[in-house]
């Protein structure tokens, strides 16, 4: 009685055949609504930091060098793929691609950096890009962001115009130690 029964399960286990992909060799498509790792178009982005500001990760950071030129970069080891930074550009500069498979073992490889250069109002010092001068005035931002790019940190200090004392205390910053 027993045997029949076995007997009968592997029928009916062995009737739909295989159901797994064969993945390393033939790895299914990613669907349309898919969130991988986030892409710049560095000639849309006008440098506003809204994703640095919006980032759970933290791990988007901005840095004014001078007046004229921003310094965004990513650090894609700590992202989660969670798309904000795509969801909150003004001007859709940040696409989430299909990339999931991005192990490596150099840390450069997932990073992006990119370097801006910014006009400056006459009038109050803020920075624009020339091509879209209005979008910065619609994220109401103003002044400078001194985030430490070599440590990898994200450091809250702003001015509103620029400050050597503020960027040598952010430049100064250690990460803690165990």
């Amino acid at each position: 009685m027993w045997l029949t029964s076995k007997i009968k399960q592997l029928m009916l286990v062995a009737k739909p055949g295989v159901v797994t992909l064969d993945y390393p060799l033939q790895p299914a498509p990613a669907p349309q609504t898919f969130r991988g790792q986030p892409t710049w178009d560095h000639h849309k982005c006008i440098g506003c930091g809204g994703c640095a500001n919006h980032c759970p990760a933290r791990c988007i950071l901005t840095r004014d060098v001078c007046q004229e030129l921003r310094v965004m970069l990513y650090d894609g080891t700590r992202c989660t793929y969670c798309g904000r930074c795509a969801d909150v550009c003004p001007e859709d500069a940040i696409k989430m691609s299909n990339t999931f498979q991005t192990a490596s073992d150099d840390k450069d490889d997932v990073t992006t950096r990119m370097e801006l250069f910014m006009m400056t109002c006459q009038r109050c010092g803020r920075c624009y890009e020339m091509e879209n001068s209005n979008a910065i005035d619609r994220l109401d931002l103003k002044g400078f962001r001194y985030d430490n790019l070599e440590q990898r940190a994200l450091l809250r200090k702003s001015s509103e115009t620029f400050a050597p004392d503020l960027l040598a205390e952010t430049e100064g910053y250690q990460r803690p130690r165990r």
